[in-house]
């Protein structure tokens, strides 16, 4: 026994000057803190994703419930430095089951569609979805579903640079142009996103419901096309355009 815990003993302190010199102890003592790995977050990881992390990130997103009864996440489809870009809705059922966009009586339709402007898919046209995971039933999916998949297309327009964008239908036309107005307004107006192009008409499984608007959808289409040939023609110094 030391001299100091002696004395304490004959005065009958020794247990609660043991207790307080434990408690100031503590106190001095730095606090734990568990160490927190640095994460980025995903809209940071999806600005800066090159093709091969973005689908990456894509085909493990969760950022949404949608991804819960999915087969497969559907990234998009195409050439990627394509200078045309189509923007659907979302997935379907064949959709969710090939991992492709519009493949199924919709996709046969667009194709049609681009074959009437001279274009090939695949060739100079790039097919994407705002969302990318299959709604149930093949429903509308919801402004938060939209909202959490955007960031995924929006690197894709970045790292494809069209020369003209196409929304097919409201909900992609809501989703890239932040608006809530009627598709048969928005049709009619001049649109673009960043310093892109947006022309605006029917999704294809709409038209296939409505055949009496294809021919609107044609004339959106056609308007499409003199977009792109003025954003393709050069200029001379004199200010003419001549045949790209």
């Amino acid at each position: 026994m030391n001299p100091s815990e002696a004395r304490w003993r004959e005065l009958g302190l020794w247990p609660q000057w043991m207790l307080r010199a434990q408690a100031q102890e503590q106190a001095h003592e730095p606090p734990v803190v568990a160490a927190t790995p640095t994460v980025p977050s995903p809209g940071l990881l999806t600005e800066a994703a090159d093709w091969p992390q973005l689908r990456q990130l894509v085909a493990n997103c969760q950022r949404c419930a949608l991804h819960r009864e999915r087969r497969q996440a559907v990234f998009g489809v195409g050439d990627e430095r394509a200078g045309w870009l189509f923007v659907g809705e979302g997935p379907g059922a064949e959709e969710d089951q090939r991992g492709e966009p519009f493949v199924g009586a919709a996709g046969r339709l667009l194709d049609q569609m681009l074959r009437a402007l001279g274009l090939k898919r695949g060739e100079d046209v790039y097919i994407a979805n705002v969302v990318k995971c299959r709604p149930p039933q093949n429903r509308t999916p919801t402004d938060e579903e939209c909202a959490a998949c955007l960031p995924y297309l929006h690197r894709q327009i970045a790292l494809i640079r069209p020369k003209i964008i196409v929304a097919l239908g409201k909900v992609a036309a809501h989703a890239l142009l932040n608006t809530d107005g009627t598709l048969g307004t928005l049709r009619l107006g001049q649109h673009r996103f960043g310093d892109i192009p947006l022309v605006v008409t029917w999704h294809p499984a709409y038209l296939l419901r409505n055949p009496a608007d294809k021919a609107k959808a044609w004339e959106d289409l056609c308007r499409a096309r003199q977009l792109w040939v003025s954003r393709c023609t050069p200029r001379d110094d004199s200010g003419d355009t001549t045949a790209a």
